[in-house]
């Protein structure tokens, strides 16, 4: 079972946003279905006036309360930022009380039964998420299970560009498959590389903190390639540093040499080449391979996918 909060709040009195509800709306449609509409998280939402601090406090604690496989929370909004720690704004803020603590968030998630948390905060200052301020130092306190995603570090603003957040317009990349591995599938940590990698070091920071002993599927797209070509590897290459040897008859251009057969395998040969998992050896393209009898080999990542089949672990 995998279920969401998604929080996003505009109508600040004082203080409007543009973005918030827009982002969350987005985090919403993305985590509800996998790519292929199959369902994936069962999601509620808060906008705006339904943004109370109780409302958001209920919300939470509902969330992390039962056992489940996966609870996450997405929060886009205001952060705002004190000595004794940083906290989310809620739409009936005021000033002394501006919104829920990151680290009462924290404290909540951390004796929680849901066996896998996920955190994902698109405000400023959110970075502070996962600190523990009234431990006598800043050192950070996560419970088994937990990883927290954030769109800028704990004295940072976060920005808005074009009806989206930077941070949460990355997001919606990534979760749209920009992060997926050959598999299809979208993780946290492939999430926080996307992201990391598309924002420059003098651009906004996103934090990336976790304690787990292995990554989960936050949503699955459609694989660039199919499974059934993944199981080939070990076919053709029977040790992963292995040269699979090539010659004329594989190339369907040749047709007074051509063989059926070859020109199967040379096809199922190309689709590895297009994901990055076999290169031709000594030459720029597999055409040239064939023609010139050299061969190809299993990049450094179709050595890893090749373990992965071989131990049948896809």
């Amino acid at each position: 079972m995998k279920k969401a909060l998604c929080v996003g709040i505009d109508r600040y009195p004082n203080a409007p946003l543009h973005c918030c509800v827009n982002d969350a709306q987005s985090i919403h449609e993305l985590l509800s279905f996998n790519q292929d509409r199959t369902p994936n998280f069962s999601v509620k939402c808060l906008f705006n006036e339904q943004a109370t601090k109780k409302n958001i406090m209920t919300g939470i604690r509902e969330l992390f309360s039962n056992q489940a496989d996966v609870a996450l929370l997405y929060f886009a909004g205001h952060g705002s930022m004190y000595n004794s720690g940083n906290y989310i704004v809620t739409i009936d803020y005021e000033q002394g009380n501006e919104g829920i603590s990151m680290s009462d968030i924290l404290n909540i998630i951390n004796t929680s039964p849901v066996t896998n948390k996920i955190i994902i905060f698109d405000c400023c200052f959110s970075g502070d998420v996962g600190t523990m301020h009234n431990c006598g130092s800043e050192a950070s306190s996560i419970c088994p299970g937990t990883t927290i995603l954030t769109a800028s570090r704990s004295n940072e603003t976060s920005k808005e560009v074009n009806g989206h957040g930077v941070f949460t317009n990355l997001l919606c990349a990534a979760l749209g498959g920009g992060a997926a591995d050959l598999l299809g599938r979208v993780t946290p940590g492939s999430l926080y590389s996307y992201v990391d990698q598309a924002l420059g070091p003098w651009e906004q920071r996103p934090v990336f903190k976790t304690n787990v002993s292995q990554f989960i599927t936050i949503r699955k797209v459609t694989p660039p390639i199919a499974i059934e070509s993944l199981h080939k590897l070990i076919a053709y290459f029977k040790q992963p540093k292995d040269i699979y040897p090539l010659d004329p008859s594989y190339e369907p251009t040749e047709k007074n040499v051509c063989q059926k057969e070859h020109t199967d395998i040379f096809a199922e040969l190309q689709k590895l080449v297009k994901v990055g998992l076999v290169v031709p050896v000594k030459e720029e393209h597999m055409y040239y391979a064939a023609i010139n009898s050299t061969g190809c080999r299993l990049t450094p990542l179709g050595q890893h996918y090749w373990y992965l089949v071989k131990d049948h672990r896809i």
